[in-house]
């Protein structure tokens, strides 16, 4: 029970015509599912299994009609109303107790975008999405672990997923509805777009490059309502002429505590001895960052430095710039 989920190539618009259907890109993990029987596998997207991590989805598969099947889709973990990306992380624990409780306090949910059962992978995918939606219609109506992904044809429909899903949805994903399963592939039938975004950031401390004494990461914090300034992510995307000087710079002006709120390296079983260190700076430098995802109060990935901003005061770059209302997507599925 092995398949390598065909996978999307980046793009900076969304792609329009007939041919393309628009779906959530969801804040989660890729799992391909697999049913034969009593025997249930859950495989992540680098061929790993999840399901000692998620037995929860695991028994709803089994408790479905359908005795053979392989979905793809994504795993995620809804709570208060919305996605939980640290949630999800935690379901990664070693301990089946630890799972077990994760489990019962925030019940994992299984959104199914693909049905890959025995040719169907050659397929267009018009057809893939008939037959997926006819499974759905006959053996998910009673499901609450095990539900359909939504789609659409409609370009103002997936333009507005993006406008009113805020930073709650991942982006969207494009396609091309006469396109086969390419197991493995990265090709440009399948699209994935972000929204992309832009925020102003103290820069609160720094770390030094792996090789080398230069900086190697910028560490960006945010004040918040209670006006303490939390780390939120960092960016190391600076050109390497300017790294020299711009070292120089930042080690004048060491002074800890850097963040006063929440800090870089916060216990948790992905820290490391060195995601722990840092140098501590005074608040006095801003940067203004791309990123594509915020969500539980910092940014999900590496965000793109664009400029320095000396006209910014610090105590103006509050976490309210990246907390926009929006509607929660757990909606679409409603």
């Amino acid at each position: 029970m092995r398949l390598a989920p065909m996978e999307a190539l980046s793009a900076e618009k969304l792609p329009t015509g007939a041919e393309w259907q628009y779906e959530p890109k969801w804040d989660g993990f890729r799992c391909l599912a697999f049913r034969d029987g009593s025997e249930i596998e859950l495989q992540s997207k680098s061929g790993q299994p999840l399901g000692r991590y998620f037995p929860d989805v695991a028994q709803a598969l089994g408790n479905l009609a359908g005795r053979k099947f392989v979905l793809d889709g994504e795993l995620v973990v809804p709570v208060e109303g919305d996605l939980s990306f640290n949630e999800l992380q935690l379901r990664l624990h070693p301990a089946a107790s630890r799972v077990k409780m994760l489990m019962e306090r925030h019940p994992a949910v299984y959104l199914v975008f693909d049905l890959l059962t025995g040719d169907l992978p050659a397929c267009p995918l018009r057809e893939r999405r008939k037959k997926l939606e006819e499974f759905a219609e006959k053996y998910l109506a009673d499901s609450k672990a095990i539900r359909l992904s939504p789609a659409t044809l409609e370009l103002r429909d997936a333009r507005r997923w993006l406008r009113t899903m805020g930073g709650g949805l991942d982006g969207i994903i494009a396609k091309n509805l006469d396109a086969p399963y390419e197991a493995g592939e990265r090709t440009g039938a399948m699209q994935k777009i972000k929204d992309l975004r832009t925020a102003d950031c103290v820069v609160g401390g720094f770390r030094y490059a792996s090789a080398g004494k230069v900086v190697g990461s910028l560490l960006l914090g945010l004040y918040g309502e209670d006006g303490l300034l939390h780390h939120v992510g960092f960016t190391s995307s600076i050109p390497a002429a300017e790294r020299s000087a711009l070292t120089r710079k930042l080690e004048a002006l060491r002074k800890p505590p850097g963040f006063t709120g929440k800090s870089p390296g916060g216990p948790s079983r992905w820290s490391t001895e060195r995601s722990g260190e840092f140098e501590p700076l005074a608040p006095k430098l801003v940067v203004e960052v791309q990123y594509d995802h915020f969500t539980g109060g910092r940014f999900r990935h590496g965000t793109k430095l664009l400029r320095w901003r000396p006209d910014k005061a610090p105590e103006q770059c509050r976490m309210s710039q990246v907390e926009h209302e929006s509607r929660s997507p757990l909606g679409l599925i409603a």
